[in-house]
């Protein structure tokens, strides 16, 4: 019977990363270290267990059955390791070791910028890392430390801590477009003039929320543009191709200057507020609990 190699833990590390990145250039990225040392320590790896954990292509890698095995098994007690780890350093003063971050864009754009700063001056020796994607993830599967999210759309297991206040959506359209087609009474109004349509990444399109009376409306506009990212709305608003669906803390400056003008503001609901998220079966790592500790201070003027 052969004796098999007891994997070593950077062998696990470089694992995972390759794992929950699907790259190895992507996984060599975020370890610092070269492509080439991340393909000899999983194929040293694999040697000492004797058995693939890797498909690999030109184009993509794809777990093996022991590979998920493996990832479901290890991960956990990786990422307790590396807590654990931070934990110990911070008996020796300074926070350090990594946070991974998954976060909307307009969220990273409208709230996070001041507290970002803040903790990188207060932290220098934290590694902090924003991923920022619209659609929501599995922050354990992609090995994200926290995410971020509007609060009704978390998942029910998860540590929420409010970030900032409710975020409300507005309607605006350039004065000279309002001239033309009409200010809409009614949120039905919308139906018949050009609006600025948003697709998800999942294909879906991106819904208008109305409220009256207590009552909810949701609309599915249309008009001649449609894009995959909110932030390109309103520089398209800004240059009169339709009405636009926005934050409205992402305009207050052009509407106080006239350049847009909000419609149907009455109907417009409050809005949500988002929270920073974590996986509530696992405690928070240093650099997680420090960041926490920054968004109950309250954000910074």
């Amino acid at each position: 019977m052969n004796a098999r190699i007891q994997p070593e833990l950077q062998q696990l590390r470089i694992f995972a990363a390759v794992a929950q990145a699907r790259s190895y250039r992507r996984a060599a990225t975020l370890l610092n270290l070269s492509p080439s040392a991340v393909s000899q320590a999983l194929r040293r790896l694999e040697q000492g267990l004797g058995l693939p954990l890797l498909n690999r292509s030109t184009r993509s890698v794809a777990l093996t059955a022991a590979g998920e095995r493996l990832l479901v098994q290890s991960l956990p007690a990786l990422q307790q390791l590396e807590q654990a780890f931070a934990s110990v350093r911070e008996l020796g003063g300074e926070l350090s070791g990594s946070l991974r971050l998954s976060v909307p864009r307009s969220a990273a754009r409208l709230l996070l910028a001041p507290i970002v700063a803040r903790f990188v001056r207060t932290h220098p020796q934290v590694q902090l890392e924003l991923s920022t994607q619209d659609e929501m993830v599995d922050i354990i599967e992609r090995g994200f430390d926290a995410g971020v999210r509007f609060a009704e759309r978390l998942p029910a297991d998860m540590v929420a801590v409010p970030l900032g206040a409710a975020q409300r959506f507005v309607v605006v359209a350039r004065p000279d477009l309002l001239a033309r087609v009409g200010a809409p009474q009614l949120p039905q109004d919308l139906l018949g003039r050009p609006c600025i349509r948003q697709r998800f990444a999942s294909g879906a399109l991106f819904h208008w929320e109305f409220s009256s009376q207590g009552q909810d409306l949701t609309l599915d506009v249309q008009g001649p543009l449609t894009v995959d990212d909110q932030s390109v709305v309103l520089p398209l608003a800004l240059e009169g191709l339709g009405f636009a669906y926005v934050y409205e803390q992402a305009v207050r400056e052009h509407l106080a200057s006239g350049r847009l003008q909000q419609v149907l503001a009455g109907f417009c609901p409050e809005g949500t507020a988002f929270s920073l998220y974590y996986p509530g079966r696992r405690q928070a790592s240093p650099a997680l609990r420090a960041f926490i500790e920054l968004l109950k201070d309250g954000l910074p003027a």
